[in-house]
């Protein structure tokens, strides 16, 4: 099994992590949640705009146009699959007032969109890792870190709703197994021999994605979980703590 697969796997396996959380111990705060999904976009933004675009533009016959029309058509997809997607937060499982069939339908909503969202996601990550090992690395790390909430919001209505620990496990593995079948398509896909240029090109739209992803959900979102608290410490953090990282790296590649 690839390297690249494994960080896919291992990326979309961070979902049970969240599910676990909400059927066993104490719930984290919203605040650690909020913060979680800010370090995570921060992560994102910085490798897509300041590694992954770059490398794909600098690619060997590839054009500054092909490029970033590649750049632009990942920003437009995701937000037209968003639009086609039910939107339900997290912060919408705290409310102790639904009857059991309003959180299994809130579950089932939840599934469907986190599964549709996590499917490139799974590309993204087998993808980069593809490319460059250490931008992989990254790349997997950040969406590991926001599957959490995201199985832990699975997990919370389904397991009020049917008490359950076994079915709440199950629905968020669902929304799991679609991140990984994400990697599993693009390794059939592109564990063939390609052009560097056609990798290039998906490289640049999943650097759209990426983007969007981190301003559109991550971010939002971890505003409307903690309104208290400035999700830009996260996302700061997050940057600070990958370009250090990434630093650290290349140096030591360099010497």
């Amino acid at each position: 099994m690839s390297v690249p697969l494994i960080l896919t796997l291992l990326a979309g396996g961070a979902t049970f992590a969240g599910a676990l959380l909400g059927i066993i111990g104490q719930k984290p705060s919203n605040r650690v949640l909020a913060f979680a999904l800010g370090f995570a976009a921060g992560i994102m933004l910085l490798i897509s705009l300041m590694e992954m675009l770059p490398a794909a533009l600098h690619t060997r016959g590839m054009s500054p146009m092909l490029g970033y029309g590649m750049f632009m058509l990942g920003l437009l997809g995701y937000f037209a699959l968003d639009r086609l997607l039910p939107h339900a937060h997290p912060q919408d499982l705290t409310v102790g007032q639904l009857s059991p069939g309003s959180l299994k339908r809130t579950a089932l909503l939840l599934t469907l969109g986190i599964s549709l969202h996590n499917f490139p996601e799974g590309i993204a990550t087998f993808v980069t890792a593809s490319t460059d090992l250490e931008l992989g690395l990254g790349i997997a790390l950040a969406v590991a870190i926001h599957n959490i909430p995201e199985g832990l919001a699975v997990a919370g209505p389904v397991y009020a709703a049917t008490g359950s620990k076994t079915k709440a496990l199950l629905w968020s593995g669902v929304s799991g197994m679609a991140e990984i079948l994400g990697g599993l398509l693009a390794f059939s896909l592109l564990g063939p021999m390609v052009s560097p240029v056609l990798m290039a090109s998906i490289m640049a739209a999943v650097a759209g994605i990426m983007v969007a992803l981190s301003v559109d959900e991550l971010m939002p979102l971890a505003k409307e979980i903690d309104p208290n608290n400035n999700p830009s410490y996260g996302v700061l953090c997050g940057m600070s703590v990958m370009g250090f990282s990434l630093t650290l790296l290349q140096s030591g590649g360099a010497g």
